[in-house]
């Protein structure tokens, strides 16, 4: 205890010849890396504590933990298995899988006392069932993979405590050697087996004890119950820690949550001393997230296959821990994992009203302003509630990167860090809509809305391509409770940025078409376009799948109709296919590379045959956010109608649609654009739906905005008869 250290054919031969080729290239200018040498194999236990949290580690009431996190490498773990809540079971089962797994029917209670075998080992109660069950889920997780891989390389695992039984199973459901409790362990126990786990579980219990209300929900436990409860797992972390031989791999996880809400656990690296160290002193991450400090349930399983020496699988999604080292004080580590909680619960107790809110509130007020506009007044007053509203539509399109830009202010510091997020979002909307207005181009029609378009679009393709600090734990970025995405751009993300990059890419070429070089106009276009797929479909930045299957053809569509070209159905299904070639062609370069992100595994499925699962996968996750059939049939019809409105304005009698294209060519491409960027973003990702919104909710009132300040100028409204034939042959 005394130092812890961090089918064949011509064609086909002819496709992976050249691939060889490409690959061959790659690798002599260094972009294609070689895969890493493993570790040494050494003995490796992993100490499972459900339910620990950064804010229970103090250096008076977890002396061994706070030195523990100190001298190795720390994170915050995300636990999130199938559900919200995820349950000690649950966190024991994904450990044993490498993958997301669950224990049916979801009670929320300590595992089930294992069977003993006559050898002194164990097997899990209901494993066959637990095994099918999982087996049948969408993950297709394998419980038993670990136990199986340490004994196909002729070893045996350890298993102190029921839980840890679940953890180490293997196919059949057995560990070959296990005790009740860590003080019913013999010394020569922990020399056995290179593998072994141990549940320490004094913190659940304190809340199992307290049980549940009428309506289910767990009762309130005492802040000096759940002291002495943390107090006494860290006292048995400390008596496992000097029973173990010099040298062993320690992995502390907190497991599991406590009932919803999900919270962020305690990760921590080790090693004990008398052997090379692990995990030097630093931060602890992985190549699931990109982030330090912050890492996954999942990557225990992958960290613990590195550590003993043995192959990873494909099956398992993790990947091993690594630390990134650090001078960082114990106080000030421990306090910065800590927040990032703080943060994840202050999104997700707002997160849900954000978009419902902002659209409510612009369409009462811009609803005001209507009605008052319905009672003809003065010209002086028209004036000021068409500005009052061009604000307000302003307002409401600069607010979604607003959202990302307050992840520069450390908010989640505050004693109500809700409330100053909110705050600080409004603020920073207030001052890119006052940049909009501010400039000698206030009076244009057209650019303060191409403002906060190329604002919102600059932000967050420069965020991406520096690490993605600003979409963890923002209003449209992801959150490590919900654990969908740690990296790169999800999905809400892309769909502000796929709009902002059309409309951006749309409106500057507006002054293009306006100078009578409709081919210069595509040619920006095509620009903007190329810098946009790049920046989402690369592994290195966006690393989005479904990003670049939806952008490609929409800035080829939008290129065609600015240089004035008619749209054949063919020119779009080879738009399509164009982008299938290019997002698997990214998919087989990332497979290839040390640290391959999803886009490789995808790739690696897709050659072992599980392609389709991963697909079918994503596709039930969209159908599922579809919700009720008639509601998604009613919104299908919407959708169509809506494109004939955009494509023929007049026809329909759309009259704000004739204002927005009165002055600004490109209107109409732009606006048929972004629909079909939102439509094909929602059928080939698995958030459905609230890609389309995000894409609207950046659209409509920059779109507003424009509208506005045509009827601002007193022009006209009536276009000329040929005008909307016009706007969409030529954008």
């Amino acid at each position: 205890m005394a130092q812890y250290g961090a089918g064949t054919g011509r064609p086909c031969s002819a496709v992976v010849r050249a691939l060889v080729a490409v690959a061959a290239l790659l690798a002599g200018t260094g972009l294609l890396a070689a895969p890493a040498e493993a570790a040494p194999p050494s003995r490796t236990v992993v100490i499972g504590v459900p339910g620990m949290m950064w804010s229970d580690v103090t250096a008076t009431r977890t002396p061994t933990l706070w030195k523990l996190a100190g001298q190795g490498g720390a994170a915050a773990l995300s636990v999130r298995t199938t559900r919200p809540g995820t349950c000690p079971t649950d966190g024991w089962l994904t450990v044993s899988a490498g993958q997301r797994s669950r224990l049916e029917p979801g009670d929320c209670l300590l595992p089930a006392t294992p069977a003993a075998t006559p050898s002194g080992g164990a097997t899990a109660a209901d494993w066959p069932a637990i095994r099918a069950d999982n087996a049948a889920t969408t993950y297709h997780s394998r419980v038993g993979l670990l136990g199986d891989a340490v004994h196909r390389a002729g070893d045996c695992t350890f298993a102190v405590g029921a839980g840890a039984v679940y953890g180490l199973a293997d196919g059949t459901g057995r560990v070959d050697h296990y005790v009740s409790a860590p003080d019913r362990a013999r010394p020569e126990d922990w020399t056995r087996c290179r593998l072994s786990a141990v549940e320490i579980d004094d913190l659940f219990r304190a809340y199992q004890a307290a049980g549940v209300d009428a309506k289910g929900e767990q009762e309130a436990v005492a802040e000096a119950v759940r002291a002495r409860a943390v107090s006494t797992a860290d006292q048995r972390v400390a008596a496992v820690l000097a029973a173990l031989p010099p040298g062993t791999n320690v992995l502390v996880a907190g497991l599991s949550d406590i009932g919803v809400p999900p919270h962020l656990r305690i990760a921590i690296g080790a090693t004990t001393p008398g052997g090379p160290t692990a995990f030097p002193r630093g931060l602890l991450t992985s190549s699931a997230t990109h982030r330090p400090g912050l890492v996954t349930l999942t990557d225990v399983t992958a960290t613990a296959l590195k550590l003993l020496g043995l192959p990873q699988s494909d099956e398992a999604v993790g990947s091993a821990w690594r630390s990134q080292t650090s001078d960082e004080a114990t106080a000030s580590k421990i306090d910065g994992l800590g927040n990032q909680d703080v943060a994840a619960q202050a999104i997700r107790s707002v997160q849900g009203s954000f978009i419902s809110t902002v659209v409510v509130a612009q369409i009462v007020l811009l609803g005001g302003a209507w009605l008052l506009l319905r009672r003809r007044p003065g010209t002086a007053r028209r004036r000021r509630v068409l500005g009052a509203a061009r604000v307000v539509a302003l307002l409401g399109g600069a607010l979604p990167v607003s959202a990302f830009l307050a992840g520069i202010v450390p908010w989640w510091r505050s004693s109500h860090p809700a409330a100053v997020l909110v705050t600080t979002v409004l603020v920073l909307g207030a001052l890119l809509t006052g940049a909009a207005l501010g400039g000698p181009w206030r009076r244009s029609k057209l650019v303060p809305s191409l403002i906060i378009a190329a604002v919102t679009a600059g932000v967050l393709a420069l965020d991406v391509m520096t690490g993605s600090h600003l979409q963890m734990n923002t209003f449209l970025g992801y959150t490590a409770l919900v654990a969908g995405r740690f990296y790169g751009f999800g999905n809400q993300a892309f769909a502000l940025f796929a709009a902002a990059a059309v409309l951006t890419a749309a409106w500057l070429a507006e002054y293009r078409v306006r100078a009578g070089q409709p081919w210069t106009a595509a040619l920006v276009i095509g620009a903007v376009g190329v810098g946009a797929v790049a920046v989402d479909g690369l592994p290195v930045w966006g690393s989005d799948f479904g990003g670049v299957l939806a952008m490609v053809p929409v800035f080829a569509m939008l290129a065609l109709l600015a240089a004035g070209r008619r749209l054949r159905w063919w020119w779009l299904a080879g738009f399509g296919a164009a982008a299938v070639a290019l997002v698997l062609l990214i998919s087989w370069w990332n497979a290839h590379s040390a640290n391959p992100t999803h886009l490789g595994k995808f790739w690696n499925d897709l050659v072992a045959g599980n392609g389709g699962e991963v697909v079918q996968r994503k596709f039930e996750a969209m159908t599922r956010s579809l919700g009720f059939w008639p509601l998604t049939a009613l919104l299908a019809v919407v959708l169509v109608f809506l494109y004939f409105a955009l494509a023929d304005p007049a026809r329909w009698r759309a009259r704000p649609l004739l204002v927005a294209y009165r002055d600004t060519t490109t209107m109409g491409p732009a606006l048929i654009a972004v629909l079909s960027v939102g439509i094909i973003g929602t059928l080939v990702n698995d958030s459905g739906v609230i890609i389309l919104t995000v894409t609207l909710l950046l659209t409509v009132p920059l779109t507003i905005a424009a509208a506005i300040r045509s009827l601002e100028t007193g022009a006209r409204t009536e276009p000329r008869p040929s005008a909307p034939r016009s706007s969409a042959r030529t954008g």
